[in-house]
């Protein structure tokens, strides 16, 4: 009912800045609360940020705050996550997701998923 497909993931240095966008198709209108999340390579996917749709209110986990940026466009089809001072232990695939309801930083909490993005971040 929720497509989402992200895009904007790449190779930079540590210290260089990202830009990754979430396009949402379908029932958007349904859409209560945008999250990232990330996962590196053989560990637990993990909460980064998400956004009140309708208000645009951010949250962000405890390890990006102050470098990461959650955004939302004009028209509510398409969310962002602004990444700056990027470090190593960034590097992992990116996950947009989408909740219907009430939802914080668990996992199972979001019902709609992209497909993922690679960012990897060298030292």
């Amino acid at each position: 009912q929720v497509q989402l497909v992200e895009s904007g993931g790449g190779l930079v240095q540590a210290g260089d800045s990202l830009r990754l966008s979430c396009a949402a198709s379908g029932r958007t209108f349904s859409i209560y609360k945008m999250g990232w999340f990330r996962q590196p390579p053989g560990q637990e996917r993990e909460f980064v940020a998400s956004i009140l749709w309708s208000s645009g209110a951010p949250y962000y986990a405890d390890s990006v705050k102050g470098r990461f940026t959650i955004s939302r466009g004009n028209a509510k089809n398409t969310g962002y996550l602004q990444m700056d001072s990027l470090k190593p232990e960034d590097t992992a695939v990116y996950y947009c997701a989408a909740a219907t309801g009430w939802a914080t930083y668990h996992v199972r909490e979001y019902q709609y998923w992209g497909q993922g993005t690679q960012v990897t971040v060298s030292s």
